[in-house]
């Protein structure tokens, strides 16, 4: 069974996803008040050698009650000496809402996961960050039932590839994009741009990520939240041709024909309805 298969209901509409370092509880409840979508603890990247205990302490603190948002955690690295006493402490807690696993390479490592958690096995958000991982995007998208959605970590991708900028992301991106649909999950949300103060620039960013169908954005600062929100917000014109859609699939179970003669499948029905709920989220009304 796959994850789209192991979900009773469709995921909410989520466009940000804010990264908070799990060492800092201060910075943590500042970023649930931020307005993102998703909070991500970090007990990776941005948490330092000799504080990673000081993190776990904290993020399993912060989670022993249910959050206002959902809250995600980045643990270490699968392969390494942290991660697996990082499960066993955060599966089951009731504000943990997933957990992001960098330098997912194989489904044999979500396998490790789910077996660490044992019967309390959340979320699984692999994260890709190496020319391995991209190349099995697809195992891993359908790899355990758990999983709820792929993402990019394009830094350690960009180094290991020799990257020099985004355009040569593109192909990377497609494909996480094509791993995740057709192993029945939403598209990913593009990963963070690093660069807090050029909003210019991540407004631009985003406007190339929406166009290869990336989903929303990962962020490390709260100033960049409104800029991703109105980079992915439908456009009135695609409202518009969202409404048409959901209004002939209200009258027609088969084939629809639309006024201008085009025909659509169930797949464009639930993107219509998708733009719909996306739409009301960010206009205060969903």
């Amino acid at each position: 069974m796959n994850a789209a298969e192991s979900r009773a209901t469709p995921p909410a509409v989520a466009l940000t996803w804010l990264y908070a370092p799990g060492d800092r509880p201060e910075v943590v409840a500042k970023a649930l008040r931020s307005g993102a979508d998703v909070v991500i603890v970090d007990l990776e990247d941005a948490v330092a050698p000799e504080r990673k205990g000081r993190a776990l302490d904290a993020a399993a603190e912060l989670l022993t009650e249910r959050q206002p948002v959902p809250v995600q955690v980045r643990i270490n690295a699968l392969d390494g000496p942290l991660a697996r006493r990082e499960v066993e402490r955060l599966a089951g807690l009731p504000g943990l809402a997933g957990l992001r696993l960098p330098k997912t390479r194989s489904p044999q490592e979500l396998a490790a996961v789910a077996g660490w958690a044992g019967d309390a096995v959340p979320e699984l958000w692999p994260l890709l960050e190496s020319a391995v991982g991209l190349e099995r995007a697809f195992a891993i998208a359908e790899g355990h039932p758990a999983v709820a959605g792929l993402a990019l970590g394009e830094a350690d991708l960009r180094a290991e590839l020799g990257v020099a900028d985004e355009a040569g992301l593109a192909w990377a991106r497609g494909r996480a994009v094509v791993a995740a649909r057709a192993a029945g999950l939403e598209p990913p949300a593009q990963s963070v741009y690093p660069d807090v103060r050029d909003l210019a620039g991540l407004a631009a960013s985003c406007a190339r990520g929406r166009a290869l169908g990336l989903f929303g954005r990962a962020a490390i600062h709260p100033r960049q939240l409104p800029v991703i929100e109105e980079a992915f917000a439908p456009t009135a014109e695609e409202v518009a041709a969202a409404d048409e859609i959901t209004a002939a699939a209200a009258t027609d179970a088969g084939a629809l024909a639309l006024p201008d003669g085009r025909f659509v499948d169930a797949a464009v029905v639930a993107g219509a309805r998708r733009t719909l709920a996306l739409a009301a989220r960010t206009r205060g009304g969903g």
